[in-house]
Protein backbone atom coordinates (compact mmCIF):
# COMPACT_ATOMS: atom_id res chain seq x y z
CA UNK A 1 0.00 0.00 0.00
CA UNK A 2 1.11 3.18 -0.76
CA UNK A 3 0.98 6.82 1.25
CA UNK A 4 -1.40 9.44 -0.49
CA UNK A 5 -1.05 12.52 -1.81
CA UNK A 6 -0.07 14.93 0.72
CA UNK A 7 -2.13 17.98 -0.95
CA UNK A 8 -5.03 18.96 0.72
CA UNK A 9 -7.02 18.80 4.19
CA UNK A 10 -7.28 15.18 4.97
CA UNK A 11 -10.52 13.61 5.26
CA UNK A 12 -9.69 12.25 8.29
CA UNK A 13 -9.39 15.11 10.72
CA UNK A 14 -13.01 15.23 11.78
CA UNK A 15 -11.98 12.32 14.14
CA UNK A 16 -9.91 14.90 16.26
CA UNK A 17 -13.03 16.34 17.66
CA UNK A 18 -15.03 13.19 18.23
CA UNK A 19 -16.16 13.50 22.12
CA UNK A 20 -14.15 10.33 23.10
CA UNK A 21 -10.69 9.52 24.72
CA UNK A 22 -8.96 7.67 21.87
CA UNK A 23 -9.80 7.68 17.85
CA UNK A 24 -7.98 6.39 14.98
CA UNK A 25 -9.34 5.89 11.56
CA UNK A 26 -8.14 4.63 8.10
CA UNK A 27 -9.29 4.72 4.40
CA UNK A 28 -7.97 2.78 1.63
CA UNK A 29 -8.95 3.09 -1.87
CA UNK A 30 -7.59 1.40 -5.10
CA UNK A 31 -5.05 3.72 -7.30
CA UNK A 32 -7.07 5.19 -10.66
CA UNK A 33 -6.46 3.27 -13.54
CA UNK A 34 -4.87 0.09 -11.06
CA UNK A 35 -6.45 -2.94 -10.09
CA UNK A 36 -4.18 -4.12 -7.91
CA UNK A 37 -2.75 -1.60 -6.24
CA UNK A 38 -3.78 0.53 -2.84
CA UNK A 39 -3.38 3.93 -2.15
CA UNK A 40 -3.59 4.65 2.22
CA UNK A 41 -3.87 7.18 4.55
CA UNK A 42 -4.49 7.22 8.44
CA UNK A 43 -4.99 9.22 11.24
CA UNK A 44 -4.33 8.96 15.34
CA UNK A 45 -2.57 6.36 17.35
CA UNK A 46 -2.52 3.08 14.54
CA UNK A 47 -0.80 0.58 16.87
CA UNK A 48 -3.11 1.27 19.50
CA UNK A 49 -4.57 -1.91 20.50
CA UNK A 50 -8.63 -1.23 20.69
CA UNK A 51 -11.91 -3.52 21.81
CA UNK A 52 -13.45 -4.65 18.37
CA UNK A 53 -16.83 -5.87 19.97
CA UNK A 54 -18.88 -7.31 17.22
CA UNK A 55 -16.02 -6.31 14.14
CA UNK A 56 -14.91 -9.44 15.67
CA UNK A 57 -17.58 -11.26 14.02
CA UNK A 58 -16.32 -10.54 10.13
CA UNK A 59 -12.34 -11.93 11.17
CA UNK A 60 -13.64 -15.08 12.59
CA UNK A 61 -16.14 -15.71 9.82
CA UNK A 62 -13.42 -15.05 6.97
CA UNK A 63 -11.61 -17.98 9.49
CA UNK A 64 -14.87 -19.72 8.94
CA UNK A 65 -14.56 -19.55 4.65
CA UNK A 66 -11.21 -20.74 4.49
CA UNK A 67 -11.72 -23.70 6.75
CA UNK A 68 -14.50 -24.02 4.23
CA UNK A 69 -12.11 -23.70 1.01
CA UNK A 70 -9.99 -26.54 3.00
CA UNK A 71 -13.05 -28.45 2.88
CA UNK A 72 -13.09 -28.74 6.93
CA UNK A 73 -16.50 -27.42 6.89
CA UNK A 74 -19.14 -27.33 4.36
CA UNK A 75 -21.35 -24.39 4.06
CA UNK A 76 -24.97 -25.95 4.13
CA UNK A 77 -24.53 -29.37 6.05
CA UNK A 78 -26.99 -29.19 8.81
CA UNK A 79 -25.97 -28.69 12.39
CA UNK A 80 -28.44 -29.81 15.22
CA UNK A 81 -29.57 -26.98 17.38
CA UNK A 82 -32.08 -27.09 20.61
CA UNK A 83 -35.94 -27.88 19.74
CA UNK A 84 -35.09 -31.06 17.23
CA UNK A 85 -33.90 -28.23 14.45
CA UNK A 86 -31.15 -27.52 12.37
CA UNK A 87 -29.09 -24.99 10.69
CA UNK A 88 -25.99 -24.37 8.79
CA UNK A 89 -22.63 -22.83 9.00
CA UNK A 90 -24.43 -20.31 5.77
CA UNK A 91 -27.24 -19.80 8.38
CA UNK A 92 -25.15 -19.00 11.29
CA UNK A 93 -23.18 -16.97 9.22
CA UNK A 94 -25.86 -14.51 7.82
CA UNK A 95 -27.98 -14.29 11.34
CA UNK A 96 -30.84 -16.37 9.65
CA UNK A 97 -30.77 -19.40 11.87
CA UNK A 98 -33.48 -18.38 13.68
CA UNK A 99 -31.36 -18.59 17.42
CA UNK A 100 -32.19 -15.74 19.56
CA UNK A 101 -29.72 -13.13 19.89
CA UNK A 102 -27.67 -14.38 23.11
CA UNK A 103 -29.58 -17.73 23.51
CA UNK A 104 -29.06 -20.87 21.56
CA UNK A 105 -33.03 -20.61 21.63
CA UNK A 106 -34.82 -21.03 18.20
CA UNK A 107 -37.11 -18.10 18.28
CA UNK A 108 -38.47 -18.23 14.46
CA UNK A 109 -37.52 -21.10 11.95
CA UNK A 110 -34.47 -21.59 10.16
CA UNK A 111 -34.13 -18.63 7.02
CA UNK A 112 -37.08 -16.94 8.24
CA UNK A 113 -36.13 -13.57 9.96
CA UNK A 114 -32.89 -11.98 10.41
CA UNK A 115 -32.05 -11.74 14.09
CA UNK A 116 -28.62 -11.04 14.71
CA UNK A 117 -27.72 -13.51 17.47
CA UNK A 118 -24.10 -13.35 19.30
CA UNK A 119 -25.50 -17.04 20.63
CA UNK A 120 -25.18 -18.09 16.77
CA UNK A 121 -21.39 -16.93 16.11
CA UNK A 122 -20.53 -18.69 19.55
CA UNK A 123 -21.81 -22.36 18.14
CA UNK A 124 -20.51 -21.40 14.64
CA UNK A 125 -16.89 -21.04 16.74
CA UNK A 126 -17.77 -24.19 18.27
CA UNK A 127 -18.68 -26.24 15.34
CA UNK A 128 -14.92 -24.38 13.64
CA UNK A 129 -13.34 -25.94 16.82
CA UNK A 130 -14.36 -29.50 15.98
CA UNK A 131 -13.89 -29.56 12.25
CA UNK A 132 -10.23 -28.30 12.75
CA UNK A 133 -9.30 -29.12 15.67
CA UNK A 134 -8.06 -25.70 16.55
CA UNK A 135 -9.46 -23.49 19.19
CA UNK A 136 -11.23 -20.55 17.42
CA UNK A 137 -8.44 -18.16 18.97
CA UNK A 138 -5.67 -20.32 17.36
CA UNK A 139 -7.55 -20.58 14.16
CA UNK A 140 -7.73 -17.37 13.33
CA UNK A 141 -4.50 -16.48 14.50
CA UNK A 142 -2.96 -18.93 11.82
CA UNK A 143 -5.12 -18.59 9.13
CA UNK A 144 -6.11 -15.30 9.00
CA UNK A 145 -3.69 -13.14 11.16
CA UNK A 146 -0.27 -14.28 10.46
CA UNK A 147 -0.31 -14.71 6.97
CA UNK A 148 -1.80 -10.78 7.08
CA UNK A 149 0.55 -9.23 8.90
CA UNK A 150 -2.05 -8.50 11.69
CA UNK A 151 0.09 -8.82 14.56
CA UNK A 152 -2.27 -6.74 17.05
CA UNK A 153 -5.15 -8.44 16.25
CA UNK A 154 -6.37 -11.47 19.01
CA UNK A 155 -9.37 -12.89 19.91
CA UNK A 156 -9.96 -13.59 23.88
CA UNK A 157 -12.95 -15.51 24.49
CA UNK A 158 -16.13 -15.28 22.32
CA UNK A 159 -15.87 -15.09 18.35
CA UNK A 160 -19.11 -12.69 18.98
CA UNK A 161 -17.44 -9.77 20.54
CA UNK A 162 -13.83 -10.78 21.79
CA UNK A 163 -11.15 -9.23 19.66
CA UNK A 164 -9.13 -6.19 19.75
CA UNK A 165 -7.19 -5.22 17.16
CA UNK A 166 -5.65 -1.84 15.29
CA UNK A 167 -6.26 0.75 13.02
CA UNK A 168 -2.96 -0.68 10.89
CA UNK A 169 -4.64 -4.41 11.02
CA UNK A 170 -7.99 -4.07 10.44
CA UNK A 171 -6.95 -1.81 7.13
CA UNK A 172 -4.72 -5.09 6.07
CA UNK A 173 -7.84 -7.20 6.65
CA UNK A 174 -10.10 -4.96 4.44
CA UNK A 175 -7.01 -4.85 1.91
CA UNK A 176 -7.42 -8.50 1.93
CA UNK A 177 -11.09 -7.76 0.95
CA UNK A 178 -10.53 -5.42 -1.75
CA UNK A 179 -7.51 -7.42 -2.62
CA UNK A 180 -7.98 -11.51 -1.95
CA UNK A 181 -4.93 -13.22 -1.25
CA UNK A 182 -6.29 -15.87 1.47
CA UNK A 183 -9.70 -16.62 0.11
CA UNK A 184 -11.02 -17.30 -4.09
CA UNK A 185 -11.89 -13.86 -5.22
CA UNK A 186 -15.43 -16.06 -5.91
CA UNK A 187 -15.53 -16.48 -2.46
CA UNK A 188 -15.28 -13.06 -1.47
CA UNK A 189 -17.80 -12.08 -4.12
CA UNK A 190 -20.28 -15.23 -2.24
CA UNK A 191 -18.97 -13.85 1.35
CA UNK A 192 -20.33 -9.97 0.50
CA UNK A 193 -23.39 -11.53 -1.74
CA UNK A 194 -26.85 -10.35 -0.03
CA UNK A 195 -27.86 -14.53 1.56
CA UNK A 196 -31.19 -14.86 1.96
CA UNK A 197 -32.30 -11.80 0.16
CA UNK A 198 -36.38 -11.64 1.70
CA UNK A 199 -35.62 -11.24 5.22
CA UNK A 200 -36.63 -8.73 7.43
CA UNK A 201 -35.23 -7.65 11.02
CA UNK A 202 -33.89 -5.19 13.01
CA UNK A 203 -30.23 -3.81 12.57
CA UNK A 204 -28.74 -3.23 16.13
CA UNK A 205 -28.97 0.63 16.97
CA UNK A 206 -30.92 1.44 13.67
CA UNK A 207 -34.54 -0.25 14.43
CA UNK A 208 -36.26 -2.45 12.06
CA UNK A 209 -35.63 -3.17 8.39
CA UNK A 210 -36.79 -4.05 5.33
CA UNK A 211 -35.31 -6.01 4.01
CA UNK A 212 -32.51 -6.33 6.22
CA UNK A 213 -29.80 -7.63 3.96
CA UNK A 214 -26.05 -9.68 5.15
CA UNK A 215 -23.74 -11.55 3.37
CA UNK A 216 -21.67 -14.35 5.31
CA UNK A 217 -20.22 -12.64 8.52
CA UNK A 218 -21.05 -9.04 6.59
CA UNK A 219 -23.78 -6.87 6.80
CA UNK A 220 -24.27 -5.28 3.30
CA UNK A 221 -25.92 -1.99 3.24
CA UNK A 222 -28.43 -2.60 0.39
CA UNK A 223 -31.13 0.36 0.91
CA UNK A 224 -31.19 0.41 4.78
CA UNK A 225 -32.55 3.91 5.89
CA UNK A 226 -31.33 4.98 8.65
CA UNK A 227 -28.15 3.85 8.34
CA UNK A 228 -24.15 4.16 10.00
CA UNK A 229 -22.44 4.47 6.54
CA UNK A 230 -22.91 7.23 4.19
CA UNK A 231 -25.94 8.18 2.17
CA UNK A 232 -22.96 7.71 -0.89
CA UNK A 233 -22.12 4.52 0.24
CA UNK A 234 -23.01 2.08 -3.13
CA UNK A 235 -26.19 -0.33 -1.76
CA UNK A 236 -22.88 -2.99 -2.15
CA UNK A 237 -20.93 -2.04 0.38
CA UNK A 238 -20.23 -4.16 3.11
CA UNK A 239 -18.46 -4.46 6.49
CA UNK A 240 -20.05 -4.68 10.57
CA UNK A 241 -19.95 -2.09 13.09
CA UNK A 242 -19.63 -3.08 16.86
CA UNK A 243 -21.19 -1.61 19.94
CA UNK A 244 -17.34 -0.54 21.47
CA UNK A 245 -16.87 2.33 19.32
CA UNK A 246 -15.76 0.62 15.98
CA UNK A 247 -16.47 0.11 12.52
CA UNK A 248 -15.56 -0.55 8.76
CA UNK A 249 -16.41 -0.91 6.00
CA UNK A 250 -15.91 -1.75 1.89
CA UNK A 251 -17.16 -0.15 -1.06
CA UNK A 252 -16.68 -2.23 -3.73
CA UNK A 253 -18.37 0.16 -6.42
CA UNK A 254 -16.01 3.31 -5.45
CA UNK A 255 -13.16 1.06 -5.12
CA UNK A 256 -12.73 2.08 -1.62
CA UNK A 257 -12.69 1.28 2.43
CA UNK A 258 -12.74 2.77 5.57
CA UNK A 259 -11.79 1.78 9.06
CA UNK A 260 -12.60 3.56 12.57
CA UNK A 261 -12.09 3.13 15.86
CA UNK A 262 -12.44 4.79 19.49
CA UNK A 263 -12.47 3.62 22.80
CA UNK A 264 -16.26 4.83 23.17
CA UNK A 265 -19.37 2.83 23.20
CA UNK A 266 -21.87 3.13 19.93
CA UNK A 267 -24.32 6.06 20.60
CA UNK A 268 -25.74 8.99 19.25
CA UNK A 269 -22.00 10.32 18.74
CA UNK A 270 -21.36 7.32 16.45
CA UNK A 271 -24.85 7.75 14.84
CA UNK A 272 -23.61 11.58 13.83
CA UNK A 273 -19.59 10.79 13.61
CA UNK A 274 -19.60 7.69 11.11
CA UNK A 275 -22.05 9.13 8.08
CA UNK A 276 -19.68 12.04 8.13
CA UNK A 277 -16.44 10.39 7.92
CA UNK A 278 -17.61 8.11 5.68
CA UNK A 279 -18.49 10.74 3.67
CA UNK A 280 -15.23 12.44 3.62
CA UNK A 281 -13.41 9.32 2.81
CA UNK A 282 -15.94 8.69 -0.33
CA UNK A 283 -15.23 12.80 -1.87
CA UNK A 284 -11.54 11.21 -2.34
CA UNK A 285 -12.21 10.03 -5.34
CA UNK A 286 -13.83 13.06 -6.42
Amino acid sequence: MTAPDSSGSDPLDVIDAWPVPTAAAGWLRLLPGSVDELEAGRRGPTDHVFTLASVTKPLVAHAVLIAVEEASLELDVPIPIPGGTSTSVRHLLAHASGLAPDERTPVAPMGQRRIYSNAGFELLGEVLEEATGFTVAEYLRLAVCEPLGMTNTSLIGSPAHGAFSTIDDLLRFAAELMLPTLLSPETIDEARAVQFPELEGVLPGYGKQEPNPWGLGFEVRGVKSPHWTAPGNSRHTFGHFGRAGTMFWVDPVAGMACVALADEDFGPWAQEAWPILSSRVLRINH
